[in-house]
């Protein structure tokens, strides 16, 4: 009889800041909020935060002049650096696909996902832990599945350092009065929609009406929160090697733009760094995307897809101006441009002749 098949989600604990904390033992058990330059003042947002500075009401997405509002004194604050993070995750994937058996799908710097088969997933789930705290000196988290969708909430349960398991057989038990923000991918916005239609627990939106949901949320949507309600989801681990959609460039200023021109000026910048990184691809651009913030803290994006998908610079360049002229007349504290390429697999139609340098 073969053994069973199981996902297992891997969440590295507070990586970035357990990653600092790594390169400067002295900030062991001190608040420590890691966010754009490491300057408190200047506008940025926090991109972690240690569990001691959780403690005080500080997270993810807040911005950094709130968060030194909360922090104790000692609160030490510091400047993001991607590369030491990038190299930390490496060790932790190379660490984990060298598990016998085991088959991973990066989800980011700090997450993945193990496919298994075998009777006893909780102990795969203690290898994985104990083989990634050999190698890197990082706690992680793991909870198991018979999909994606209840491993990934299940490792929510097994924070910190710990294993937790959602089936079929315990899914309504653990979720089923939990608000459906619990579920992976409703966000404040879902769930307030969900409320106007009286669903406001897990099990209510396992037991809502499927056309009353498609009708709100479209056919495709519709169907894939009902389903959620009820825990389903895909279950098939793939370790293809991930394949970026497009390219973003953001930035915060330190002073707001206030004029038209300004805004336009800025937004030819980022089109122009988000097209380079996509031009390094060789990959075609066929949707652009932009974001602003307005001041205080207001944000909206827009979209807009190209007449063919292109590998001409000023095309991207002037479809993201373009856009920037129908933002309304107000101060911009943040701006943001995604150029999303076409995929491999689809093909874009763009004949190429050879070129020295960038597209």
């Amino acid at each position: 009889m073969s053994a069973q098949p199981w996902v297992l989600h891997v969440d590295m604990d507070q990586f970035i800041a357990a990653v600092e904390v790594l390169r400067r033992p002295e900030l062991a058990g001190l608040p420590v909020i890691v966010g754009g330059r490491g300057d408190p003042t200047e506008r940025a947002v926090v991109s972690t935060a240690s569990y001691e500075a959780r403690a005080f009401g500080i997270g993810s997405g807040m911005p950094l002049k709130i968060a030194a509002r909360k922090a104790p004194e000692n609160a030490v604050f510091l400047a993001v650096d991607h590369a030491a993070y990038a190299e930390v995750s490496e060790g932790v994937m190379g660490t984990l696909r060298a598990l016998p058996g085991v088959v991973v799908e990066v989800l980011g710097w700090d997450e993945c996902f193990l496919g298994v088969s075998t009777d006893d997933p909780e102990d795969i789930a203690r290898q994985a832990q104990a083989a990634v705290l050999e190698r890197t000196r990082l706690h992680c988290t793991v909870g198991i599945g018979d999909n994606k969708v209840r491993a990934k909430i299940a490792t929510e349960f097994g924070k910190p350092r710990g294993v937790f398991r959602l089936t079929k057989a315990n899914w309504f038990e653990v979720m089923g009065d939990r608000p459906t923000r619990a579920l992976w991918g409703v966000g404040a916005k879902v769930e307030k929609r969900l409320a106007a239609h009286g669903i406001t627990t897990v099990t209510q939106l396992a037991e809502a009406s499927p056309s009353e949901l498609v009708a709100e949320f479209g056919p495709r949507m519709g169907v894939w929160y009902h389903e959620l309600g009820r825990g389903l989801g895909p279950a098939v681990v793939d370790d293809s090697p991930w394949i970026a959609r497009g390219h973003s460039r953001e930035t915060t200023y330190q002073r707001n733009l206030t004029t038209q021109a300004e805004v336009a000026d800025a937004v030819r910048v980022l089109a122009g760094q988000a097209f380079d990184d996509c031009a390094a691809e060789g990959r075609a651009v066929m949707r652009v995307h932009l974001k602003v913030r307005y001041a205080p803290f207001e944000t909206k994006t827009l979209g807009r897809k190209l007449p063919a998908p292109t590998t001409r610079r000023e095309e991207v360049v002037e479809a993201a101006v373009a856009l920037s002229a129908t933002l309304e007349e107000r101060e911009v504290r943040l701006l943001g441009v995604r150029a999303e390429m076409v995929m491999p697999s689809e093909g874009d139609g763009v004949e190429r002749t050879p070129v020295r340098g960038r597209l």
